[in-house]
Order: structure tokens, then sequence, then C-alpha cells
């Protein structure tokens, strides 16, 4: 009898050894982007003045990127690239936002699939809270996109006073200075629900978008003033929600990817040093953005990436980091043009980054291409005209590690390298051209 026992338990083993370890449950997963945030805008990226101890802390605690980059420009096709992994030209982008330059009635095609649908159908619980600006019309709104759990302005808060959920208007007008507020208070909330299902949540914030107004417990407290007090709001709130997370789910695992939209607003108090540029435009300041991923125990603590990498990459290094599968490509589209960087997240010793990146102008259309620390705009774009003087007709070639700044043009030094460079550029852009689709269109 006993050894009947004994070989019945060890068959039982042997079964369990055969099946392998234990797959770790799927982590919770916080996306957090907030709206023109400046590269040197927290205490993490060497600003002196604005207090952002929560995010440092994340930063000390994760990973912190320092050539990392938005999806675009300007909000709408940022988002694009976020949501979806594709440069935004790819989906019918050519230029402007939502409410201004893009074709009244277009928006994301709802044959894209978004980074909530595949969430969603590996069984998360997926919540958009903030700012959505991929679409107005009915047929964009963001529970036609994947999430579930909706409380969102469907443009910038310059631009709408409407607050939604769903199809309906719950606040009509809002309080600028609230805004912040209602969205973490929101995302508490919809914390509080999950208890089985892990859950997926984007919290696009509006702030420190213009117009920059404080909320009245933070009206004067930064030392840079009101741009300072919306910042340090901002930061502050994620202390607290992560506070929530960590006490109403102690037992799971939650991942955080803190990052900005893009660059300063001109005529705002957002920085970006030590670049140049603004938004819409394609110089550094203009796309090259805060980026921070928190992953306790799961990623290296303090580490600091320094590869090519951005908006773009966070969808398919996702999926990656929590087991899920890519998308298949609709009709017209190729893979995505995003690439998972959970190599360089674990060792950037042995995986660098992306091997090129291409930059577009929010009017203008494409501006430069960016490969290891070369950084290339062709004849005609904006940075070349600046860079050949009055004749205007040089190609502009900088060196991003000696030159930040992008003041010094090294294209008459490097000719073999230009020609490299804008033959890469030019498969790459005539590959985008012959595999895209258009803007969705509202019926």
């Amino acid at each position: 009898m006993f050894r009947m026992v004994f070989i019945g338990f060890f068959c039982l083993h042997l079964a369990v050894l055969a099946q392998g370890p234990e797959k770790p449950p799927p982590p919770n997963v916080i996306l957090i982007m907030v709206d023109d945030l400046g590269y040197h805008d927290l205490g993490s990226y060497g600003h002196p003045s604005i207090r952002t101890p929560h995010l440092d802390r994340l930063a000390r605690e994760g990973v912190r990127f320092t050539d990392f980059y938005s999806g675009a420009t300007v909000c709408t096709p940022s988002r694009m690239a976020l949501l979806t992994g594709y440069y935004p030209n790819r989906l019918g982008w050519e230029r402007g936002v939502v409410g201004h330059l893009m074709p009244k009635g277009t928006g994301l095609s709802p044959s894209v699939t978004t980074l909530a649908e595949v969430f969603k159908e590996a069984g998360y619980e997926t919540a958009l809270i903030g700012k959505w600006h991929l679409g107005d019309a009915a047929s964009f709104r963001p529970h036609q996109q994947g999430f579930q759990h909706t409380y969102y302005l469907n443009k910038s808060n310059n631009q709408t006073r409407k607050v939604w959920r769903g199809d309906e208007v719950v606040e009509d007008p809002f309080d600028n200075r609230l805004l912040t507020e209602q969205f973490f208070s929101e995302a508490e909330a919809f914390i509080h629900q999950q208890t089985d299902a892990p859950f997926l949540l984007y919290l696009p914030l509006t702030a420190p978008h213009f117009p920059v107004e404080a909320h009245p417990d933070f009206d004067g407290r930064s030392p840079f003033g009101v741009y300072g007090d919306v910042v340090e709001e901002v930061d502050e709130r994620i202390g607290s929600l992560l506070e929530e997370v960590e006490t109403q789910l102690p037992q799971q695992k939650t991942l955080v990817w803190f990052l900005s939209d893009n660059g300063p607003e001109p005529g705002e108090a957002a920085q970006a040093k030590p670049f140049r540029g603004l938004k819409w435009d394609a110089l550094e300041a203009g796309t090259r953005v805060p980026s921070i991923l928190w992953w306790p125990g799961q990623v290296p603590a303090g580490r600091i990436c320094h590869g090519l990498t951005g908006a773009l990459d966070i969808m398919p290094t996702l999926l990656e980091a929590c087991g899920l599968n890519l998308p298949a490509p609709i009709e017209g589209l190729p893979p995505l043009d995003g690439q998972s960087q959970w190599g360089m997240i674990q060792d950037p010793a042995l995986h660098g980054g992306r091997e090129s990146l291409l930059y577009w102008h929010g009017r203008e259309g494409f501006q430069a291409i960016r490969m290891g620390r070369w950084k290339l705009f062709p004849v005609g774009s904006h940075a070349s005209l600046e860079a050949g003087g009055p004749e205007g007709q040089k190609p502009a070639l900088f060196d991003l590690e000696q030159d930040p700044g992008e003041r010094i043009n090294l294209a008459a030094k490097y000719p073999q390298r230009v020609e490299h460079m804008l033959q890469v550029s030019q498969a790459k852009l005539a590959d985008i051209q012959a595999h895209r689709i258009p803007l969705g269109q509202a019926p």
C-alpha cells in the first residue's frame, strides 16, 4: 500500500515538472502620459526647481530613458503611435490634430488594432481616463477602440469644455484647474473595482497643456511658478495613486510607464535643456521626452537606458513583458513599426535600442532621421534651411552626443554618412507610402 501511494505521488510530481514552471500572473499596467511636459521638467531629468519626488522615486526604483521619443510632435499623432505601434503616417495622418488642421470628421481608423483591444482580448479590464484626441465623432470614441471604462475629453483642454463617459456628456463646462484631480479620482475608483482580472489603465492627462492653471490647493506652492504648481500636483497625485494600488492590490504586480506626449508648448515655462526646439517642430526638444518604467522585481532598479527608443515601441514592449502576442496586421499594413525594447530594458549592454527613427514636423511632413548618435535633416527641411545659411540648400547632419543643441552641421565632413542615412530614410518613406491606410472617416 505504501509503495502504491509513493508511486502515485512520484507520478504526480513528474507531471507537474513536465508542465514546466508555473507562469506568473499577468501584471496590471498603468500607462501615464502627460501633455507638453519638457525633457528637463522633472527632478530626475535635472530641473533645479520643480519638485517631483514621486516620479523621481520611480526613476530610482525603475528604468529612466535618456533617448526616448514621443510618437510625434503634436497630440493626435503622438497618441496614434502610442496606442497602435505604427508611425502615424501609415495611418493616414498628414498634419495637425483633431479639431485643428486635420480634415473635419476624421480620426484613428477603427480598423487598426489598439493596445487596449489586445489587452481586452487577453482578459484585462481596460480604462481610458483623460484626454483622448483621436477623433470626436461617435465612431472614434474610446469605448469603440477597446476601452471598457471611459472618462475623457475628446480633444485638448483648450478646444472643448466637455467631459464624456462613453457616449454621454457628464460635465459641461469643466473647471480646467480641477481636471487633474478629477482624472486621478476616477482612476482610483476604477482601481477599487478591480479584484480578479488584471487591468490596463491608460491615463493621458491634460496637464501641463495650456491653459496652465493651478489647482486651488497647489496654487503658489512651487518655486517655479504656476507651471511648477501644475507639474507638482501631477507628481503628488501619481504618488497617491501608487499608494492606492499598493494598498488595494498588495499581492498583485503593477507595471507603470510614464511619458510625455511631445515637447514644450511655445510661450510656456516648460524646458527641454539641453535641447533646442519646441512642440510642432522636429528639433530634439519637440519629441525627445522624459520616460520612466517602474515594475519592482521585474526591471532593474536605477537602470538608465541610453538606447534609441520611443512611444512607437511601447505597445510591442508591453506585450512581450506581459506575455501577450502581437496583433495580426490588418489588410494594407505591415507588421508594427514599433519594436519591443524588453531586451534593452533587461540588459542594455546586449541590446541597444532601435537602429533608426523618423521625425515629422507637425505641419510640414517628414523632416529627419536618427541613426545611433547621428541625426540628418535632408535638403529642404527646416533645420537644413537654417544650417545651410542664406542659400538653404544643404543637408544638416548633427552628432547628438557632442552637439545636443543641433548647432554644428557636419554634413560636409561626413558625406558618406549623409548618403547612407538618406538612402535609409528614402527606403523607409517609400515603404510607408506603399503600405498605409487612410484616416478613419465619420459616417
